[in-house]
């Protein structure tokens, strides 16, 4: 076996899924889409340097490994790295060749970033191998659903300020509310939080239009949102109606489900209901104690009647405290494997 490496070239795509066959992991669905041709960062397209080994036969190559490293404007402090060898190619020194030839293309990085991240599955090759290369975890996810009832609604005070039952239909109108996703209020919660449970990684500065185009643009699926707000309080005593809405404990995105394709008519009707894609949070300056409670009314809110599907970082704790009691009773149920972030 002789093999030699040089940069990406067109076709090298089609080659590669010949030898490699379907993706083994989510990763490597994901991540293939990011071998491409190299490139100088300039133009508004991000730094990428790409590599494919080939077995040469013959005197002919035969393309059986790639990687790939490159810049992001998303959490810029790390730089993306994949690669991928064919099974009947491993344990012969391919991979720790490419990773050793990106770490030298890292070191000429524009932005000067030099330390790799990737991802990968638990109990998989590329779990292995980033453990032998001393890619460490740094955060764990996981896709979670949570069945409907699984938690018991919140009982929210009328707001009848003479009195009256605690089921009155005003009770909670003030406090939960639909929100539109192009709300600037809700653009800002939304931005801060997943700035604040992402410590481990930055995103950096994100700008308005980012977070809209990462999380509420119609192109993302967005199609509704709902928040949980603190209760109004008026400036002038407890007999003078509030003026102003109270500010936003919890929200709720939700996302339209892609359409299938292969799907029959009428398949949908028929069989379990498939869950709703929700982004969960919370304002990011609340106490812990108080973010659990916010994360866990919503929660429970959005999942009374049917089943939603969230992801689960490590990182999210207020949503962990809900939803892990959950995982443990049988009330929710995780959705194919764990995803790590690892870096060196």
């Amino acid at each position: 076996m002789a093999i030699e490496y040089r940069e990406w070239r067109e076709g090298d795509d089609l080659a590669l899924l010949e030898i490699w066959g379907g993706p083994e992991t989510q990763q490597a669905r994901q991540f293939r889409g990011a071998l491409t041709l190299s490139s100088a960062g300039t133009n508004g397209t991000p730094w990428r340097r790409c590599i494919v080994a080939e077995d040469v036969i013959d005197g002919v190559g035969i393309p059986v490994a790639a990687g790939v490293v490159y810049e992001a404007s998303l959490h810029p402090e790390r730089l993306w790295a994949y690669i991928e060898v064919a099974r009947d190619h491993r344990r012969s020194g391919i991979g720790a060749t490419l990773l050793a030839m990106l770490r030298r293309e890292a070191e000429h990085s524009p932005s000067g970033v030099t330390r790799l991240r990737a991802k990968v599955e638990p109990g998989t090759p590329g779990a292995a191998f980033a453990e032998a290369f001393e890619l460490e975890p740094i955060q764990r996810s996981r896709l979670v659903v949570v069945e409907p009832g699984a938690l018991k609604l919140p009982v929210f005070p009328t707001t009848d300020d003479g009195g009256g039952p605690a089921n009155d239909e005003n009770a909670g109108s003030d406090v939960v509310m639909d929100l539109a996703t192009g709300s600037v209020e809700l653009t800002d919660v939304v931005g801060r939080y997943y700035s604040a449970i992402h410590g481990w990684d930055s995103p950096g500065a994100l700008s308005v239009g980012q977070v809209q185009k990462l999380f509420l643009d119609d192109l993302t699926g967005a199609h509704g949102a709902i928040v949980l707000r603190a209760r109004p309080e008026s400036a002038f005593g407890a007999g003078v109606a509030p003026s102003k809405k109270g500010r936003i404990r919890a929200f709720a995105v939700s996302y339209a489900a892609p359409a299938d394709p292969d799907a029959a008519p009428g398949q949908d009707d028929a069989g379990p209901e498939t869950p709703t894609d929700v982004f969960v949070g919370h304002e990011p300056g609340l106490a812990a104690d108080d973010a659990a409670e916010a994360v866990r009314d919503m929660l429970s809110l959005i999942a009374y009647q049917h089943p939603v599907m969230l992801e689960l970082d490590d990182s999210m704790t207020a949503l962990r405290a809900a939803v892990e009691p959950l995982l443990e009773s049988g009330k929710a149920r995780q959705v194919g494997a764990e995803t790590l972030v690892v870096s060196d």
